[in-house]
């Protein structure tokens, strides 16, 4: 022991410390050392929840996003489809449209030229008449006396109806 003491080390002193640093041990083991890993083990198995969890959500941003785009995408289909279609029946409804425009127009035509042949007749009619009462009218002061009336009128209605003049077209 003596060599010790000439080191200048105090062997029960040394036991003392090393006795002291095993109980220190032991108890820093027991109340110190399993309480900090039990709650670094806590926090890593946080953490790693935490890190899966991000990952999930990130899985389910990504499918949220993708869901999102196909959305958009169809309504974009749909709105396309959409703006077709009413363009198609637009153009359809022009053409209709036209087409009822161009019937009554050739309804009118005809309408007009009708209305026009049944002026022109009643007019021509109207043309022969007049010129039967001047025929009958000049006739009378050309020979100074009466004729029957009706009976030179049918025979100029008969002399006109014979004139290539007055046919009808």
């Amino acid at each position: 022991m003596e060599g010790f003491a000439s080191l200048g080390i105090n062997l029960p002193l040394l036991v003392v410390f090393v006795i002291n640093f095993i109980i220190l041990f032991v108890l820093l083991r027991l109340f110190l050392y399993k309480p900090v890993l039990k709650m670094l083990d806590e926090r890593a198995r946080r953490t790693k929840e935490a890190m899966e969890m991000a990952e999930a959500t990130r899985k389910q941003f990504e499918e949220a996003k993708t869901e999102i785009q196909r959305q958009i995408e169809k309504g974009r289909e749909e709105a396309q489809a959409i703006i077709t279609q009413a363009i198609q029946t637009g153009e359809r409804l022009k053409e209709e449209a036209r087409q009822e425009a161009s019937r009554q127009a050739q309804e009118m035509i005809e309408r007009t030229r009708e209305e026009i042949s049944a002026e022109r007749e009643r007019i021509v009619e109207d043309l022969r008449r007049e010129f039967v009462e001047i025929s009958i009218a000049a006739a009378e002061k050309v020979i100074r006396e009466t004729l029957d009336r009706e009976k030179h009128r049918k025979l100029l209605e008969e002399t006109l109806k014979d004139s290539l003049l007055f046919k009808r077209s």
